[in-house]
């Protein structure tokens, strides 16, 4: 969390603006309407606040609180703070969006996490993740990394036992000067009853 806290407003900068359309639009209609969606490290609060002026319930948290206060001014309501391996929500949301925020938990403790994400799902309830697309973990910059591809995110949904693999593809990352970097984008479905 240090290279968030200490560059948060670059961060924030760098992220606010990403046009995410294509991927609200795979996501989004697979959900009721009004439907409450957990923002599972929300970075800067674009997505949320996306989702929130289309008339969604938006719950926010990231792990780190210098981000966190920053989306919850572009928000406009309170985002927690928490990592995504302390989460204790039960049968609460109707989707989850995790959007680059999986690929920072180190590679053993993922199957716990998908765990939790699940249990947080209500019946039928969908999630949308991505990671940077290939295998293996790094640390960059001051950050820690785990990267997935198609059968690294099929064995740990795989694991959960209420999850199945709506689609998975491929995109490049949306950022500019980042067009070589390519991420594995999943839409997860609870099968929960």
């Amino acid at each position: 969390m240090d290279y968030y806290n200490n560059n948060a407003e670059a961060f924030v900068e760098s992220t606010l603006q990403v046009d995410m359309q294509p991927l609200y639009q795979r996501f989004l209609p697979l959900l009721p309407v009004y439907a409450h969606i957990l923002d599972a490290g929300c970075g800067s609060g674009r997505d949320a606040r996306h989702f929130i002026k289309n008339g969604y319930q938006v719950t926010a948290f990231d792990a780190s609180t210098e981000i966190a206060a920053l989306a919850e001014k572009e928000i406009g309501q309170s985002v927690h703070v928490q990592r995504l391996q302390d989460i204790h929500y039960q049968n609460q949301f109707d989707g989850i969006w995790a959007c680059a925020s999986l690929l920072h938990v180190p590679a053993k403790e993922l199957p716990d996490v998908f765990h939790r994400l699940a249990d947080a799902l209500k019946p039928n309830g969908v999630i949308y993740c991505s990671f940077k697309y290939g295998r293996g973990e790094y640390e960059k910059q001051g950050r820690r990394f785990t990267d997935l591809d198609e059968a690294g995110l099929q064995s740990l949904v795989g694991e959960t036992e209420t999850l199945t693999i709506k689609e998975m593809w491929v995109t490049v990352d949306l950022r500019p000067g980042r067009d070589h970097e390519r991420w594995l984008n999943g839409i997860l479905v609870s099968c929960r009853d």
